[in-house]
């Protein structure tokens, strides 16, 4: 892997900018160069977010990305606003949970996921935005998922109670993500 940016957007609140924080943690115990870059409205919940995190394995020349090579969407706003924008050729991951639409993008490969009813399945309703990771690094091996999981982890060890239900969440998208990786 020489570079790849991924953009990670929904509602504040969905946990988007924890997930791309997760990523870039993970990505930089790997050894790679790692550049996190989060956007958010001034509301506490319900407005915009989203995080770019470009992972390189030389340094990064900007953290500000027009065109993602990647894309994982909380909500119908984002996929609206940044779906046209990932590059010919990339990923998009789509959490049908609240986005009823289907994006016309032939040229990149789009795992739709129900996110919210993974995430409930695993034990935790609010972990939609693991399964999104999940997905995406199962889908592309962009980092090893055992960093990924060790991350999650490490972010909820002051609350390990919420661990178990974490991982799982990550796991049940890891695994969707997995079983669409091209063969």
């Amino acid at each position: 892997m020489a570079s790849t940016e991924v953009m990670m957007a929904g509602f504040g609140g969905q946990g988007m900018l924890l997930s791309g924080k997760l990523l870039a943690y993970a990505a930089m115990q790997e050894g790679k160069e790692v550049s996190w870059l989060p956007s958010y409205g001034p509301e506490m919940r319900g407005g915009t977010a989203n995080v770019t995190v470009v992972i390189s394995d030389t340094p990064v020349g900007s953290p500000y990305i027009v065109a993602p090579r990647a894309l994982l969407v909380m909500n119908q706003p984002s996929l609206e606003k940044f779906g046209p924008r990932v590059k010919p050729g990339g990923v998009i991951v789509v959490n049908t949970s609240l986005v009823p639409i289907r994006l016309e993008r032939p040229d990149c490969q789009v795992l739709y996921l129900p996110a919210a009813e993974l995430a409930k399945q695993a034990g935790t309703a609010r972990a939609a935005n693991l399964v999104m990771l999940g997905a995406y690094v199962g889908l592309t091996g962009v980092v090893d998922t055992q960093v990924c999981v060790h991350m999650i982890e490490h972010e909820f060890e002051k609350k390990p109670k919420f661990i178990p239900a974490n991982v799982a969440a990550y796991q049940a998208g890891y695994d969707a993500g997995l079983q669409a990786r091209p063969a």
